[in-house]
């Protein structure tokens, strides 16, 4: 691998400095108008945003999925000749696909991973020997080799779920008609689990609340040798059915959704640890109790045992199962749980079971994420007797500033390489030792907010970056962080899509207020040209739940900049309740979502008004999904405050919402009815006295529509003046070429007809 980097150093380019990004121009005196309808258009305006960047096992190709310049959301593969420095295209998804409709199943899961709106190719797999690549495509199951021939490993009209190749690249393996098919590559497959059982019964996927909540979308995992699986059994008989009506433009399909609502019975998990025809079974101990959330699985390196994190329904602990492969039998190595008696244990990915037989591992225990180690190690029982061995822990990182994802470890040379909030708007990537000595070292340029990945063995480093005024860049760099090839430069200028609106492009300002409890809240704003004395609206984004994080030093996209083209301010607060702050920035939500949240936008609103360029009358609010719940319960709590309010897709009463998602936060319903009645956004729906736009995609199952419904009913029988923007067929995500500018032009029009506008 060290040879592979040192080609890597000397044969595709000479080691770069920070580049010499092109400046923003000043505003000129006429530049073209950002619409919505560019803003939607392709190509996008972001320039090229390569995903799925990936490392052959043999360090030779770099591989990446590539939008295409004449259709935004349309993927193919194109990979990197390390040594001859060359691109080439190696799955077209155009030639090669079909075009067929996907199963709903698929549908569904590319909605829960957040890729439904893209085509062609959305993932793949390298061969472990590096000779070719499993690619998924419409359904069906391709293996794509360097010499650019395609195999055609399936071709079925049902659609292969969850497709994957074996550590040792020996079965490909998928599901299909809700069991695990296993087959040799090239060769037939054949399902291994049990036919003819219920309905309810499902194989080698993951439940629901797992793909939606947990971020985890495996359902089987190969142990690192190919000769044993463990498989997901998931019963939903006792979940209960939600009918979901997609309502179409020409018809309504209904679909019996199996959905389990905060309060009512979960899907009931098992495990089984399989051969890979499926022989062998045993099942894993998980418990006695049924009723809890298998959050992750993992192999040990040597393949000698399974680890299991084991969540408890009220997410305030998860144990770490040991398990063994050939018996099943489970014991607890340790239990992580929650910092403080009124919050939660977060899941994560930033773990890594190391060849020693210890565990690298990301906790919030003294406040703030960071790394710990832990391993057997020998404890005095101060008693004269013979030391026994016990588990401990060694931090790593310290500080108030979280860690926020693991990029990767290099374990012959005793680092690892973590991804930090340096200064709350901005993320960096550091790397520290293993064994705790020393100080982390800063990899990335401050002046950008950074995302990392590195190959399997930590020693190539992939960085995103982006700026205010830069979009995306990405880089491959060394483990010390230093820059050797241009993935996309992405410099605004030339032919760059984004470059005929640089003229009007708006640096954002940055700036804190105080919450109730003096905590800063920081805040983004973009200004239009101004003109002094005279007085603009602000449009008032926010999402407000726990989570995502609005206000960062990075590329903000062309949509800010297109609502600022039309005159407005437009702003944006992060809440305490939101991520990257520690524990107790985020905790002030629980068992009490609408409450700090809305107070602190509220903060944010009044300092508006406070400010001779801002049109105290003429702010307006808008958000989606959890934001668009904030919109109602902002215009509950202050009629008058805001202009006007937008709500998409808002989640109206938590109890219809999932389990996992709402019972984090809000505890169970069935035992603190009243948070839940305090939190609802329906009992004081009537006191929304200001413009109310309601916008909500008529097939939507992840905020089903219900919670509209449920909402334009008490409104309209209680002769509460509203309105409404519904989207038939479309999900919770509403967006595309045409029918993103319809949203956002229908939002304007509305606040143009109450007379939010820009001053003449």
């Amino acid at each position: 691998m060290r040879s592979v980097l040192a080609a890597v150093a000397l044969g595709l380019s000479t080691c770069l400095t920070t580049p010499a990004l092109a400046e923003t121009t000043t505003m000129a005196e006429v530049a073209p108008t950002l619409s919505f309808e560019r803003v939607f258009a392709s190509p996008g305006l972001d320039g090229p945003v390569p995903r799925q960047v990936k490392l052959s096992p043999d360090g030779r190709y770099l591989t990446l999925l590539r939008n295409r310049a004449d259709d935004r959301d349309r993927y193919d593969l194109w990979g990197y000749d390390i040594e001859t420095r060359e691109w080439r295209m190696l799955v077209d998804s155009e030639k090669l696909g079909s075009g067929r409709e996907l199963s709903e199943d698929e549908k569904m899961q590319r909605e829960r991973a957040r890729v439904g709106s893209l085509k062609g190719i959305i993932a793949y797999q390298w061969a472990s020997d590096g000779a070719g690549v499993l690619v998924p495509l419409d359904g069906d199951l391709f293996l794509a080799k360097l010499d650019g021939t395609v195999t055609r490993l399936t071709d079925t009209e049902g659609t292969e779920l969850n497709p994957g190749l074996s550590p040792k690249a020996a079965y490909v393996s998928f599901v299909r008609d809700r069991r695990l098919w296993v087959g040799p590559v090239g060769g037939e497959a054949q399902p291994i689990t049990p036919a003819g059982e219920a309905e309810t019964i499902r194989w080698g996927e993951a439940e629901f609340v797992a793909q939606e909540e947990m971020a985890r979308l495996q359902g089987y995992w190969w142990s690192p040798d190919d000769k044993r699986i463990v498989v997901q059994r998931t019963d939903e008989g006792a979940v209960g059915v939600v009918t979901r009506a997609a309502i179409g433009a020409k018809g309504t399909k209904v679909f019996d959704q199996r959905y389990p609502a905060a309060g009512t019975d979960n899907a009931v998990v098992e495990l089984f640890v399989m051969n890979p025809d499926g022989s062998g079974q045993v099942k894993v101990d998980l418990g006695a109790n049924l009723d809890i959330y298998v959050a992750r699985v993992d192999w040990a390196p040597d393949a000698s045992a399974i680890y299991v994190q084991r969540q408890d329904r009220a997410q305030t602990r998860i144990d770490m199962l040991v398990v063994d492969p050939a018996t099943g039998t489970s014991r607890v190595l340790f239990t992580e749980a929650a910092a403080r008696s009124d919050y939660w244990v977060n899941l994560s990915d930033n773990y890594r079971f190391l060849k020693d037989g210890s565990l690298l591992w990301w906790s919030e225990r003294d406040g703030y994420g960071h790394f710990y180690r832990g391993a057997f190690k020998p404890l005095d029982t101060h008693d004269g007797q013979t030391p026994f061995t016990g588990w401990q822990w060694q931090q790593l990182t310290r500080g108030t500033s979280p860690t926020t994802s693991l990029v990767g470890v290099d374990e012959a040379a005793g680092t690892f390489t973590y991804q930090a909030s340096a200064d709350v708007l901005t993320q960096q990537i550091y790397r520290a030792k293993l064994d705790g000595t020393g100080e982390p070292e800063l990899l990335t340029d401050p002046a950008f907010t950074n995302s990392a990945s590195m190959d399997g063995a930590g020693r190539l480093l992939y960085v995103s970056r982006s700026g205010p005024n830069q979009p995306p860049q990405s880089y491959l760099a060394m483990p010390d962080g230093k820059q050797v090839a241009w993935i996309e430069e992405n410099r605004v200028e030339g032919d760059h899509p984004y470059a005929p609106f640089l003229a009007s492009h708006v640096t954002p300002e940055f700036g804190t207020i105080a919450a109730e409890d003096g905590t800063p809240l920081h805040w983004m704003m973009l200004k239009p040209r101004m003109e002094k004395g005279k007085r603009y609206p602000v449009f008032f984004q926010h999402y407000g739940g726990p989570g995502p994080q609005m206000v960062t030093k990075g590329w903000g996209g062309a949509l800010a900049q297109a609502v600022v083209d039309r005159g407005y301010i437009f702003f944006q607060l992060d809440n305490r309740g939101s991520a990257n702050r520690g524990v107790d920035f985020e905790q002030p939500i629980y068992r009490a979502m609408g409450g700090v949240e809305v107070r602190d936008q509220k903060a944010g609103a009044e300092w508006l008004k406070s400010l001779d360029f801002v049109d105290p009358a003429k702010i307006a609010t808008y958000g989606w999904s959890y934001g668009g719940y904030m919109t109602l319960k902002m215009l509950e709590a202050d009629p008058g405050l805001y202009a006007a309010g937008i709500s998409g897709a808002p989640v109206t009463r938590w109890e219809l919402y999932d389990t996992h998602y709402t019972e984090r936060y809000m505890g169970d319903p069935r035992e603190v009815p009243e948070a839940y009645e305090k939190a609802s956004a329906i009992p004081d729906a009537t006191r929304i006295a200001d413009p109310l736009l309601l916008i909500h995609g008529m097939a939507d199952d992840n905020v089903i529509f219900e919670n509209s419904s449920e909402l334009i009913s008490v409104l309209q029988e209680s002769n509460t003046p509203f309105e409404m923007m519904l989207y038939p067929g479309y999900t919770h995500r509403v967006s595309g070429p045409k029918i993103g500018p319809h949203v956002w032009n229908a939002i304007f029009r509305f606040l143009e007809a109450h007379g939010v506008t820009p001053p003449k």
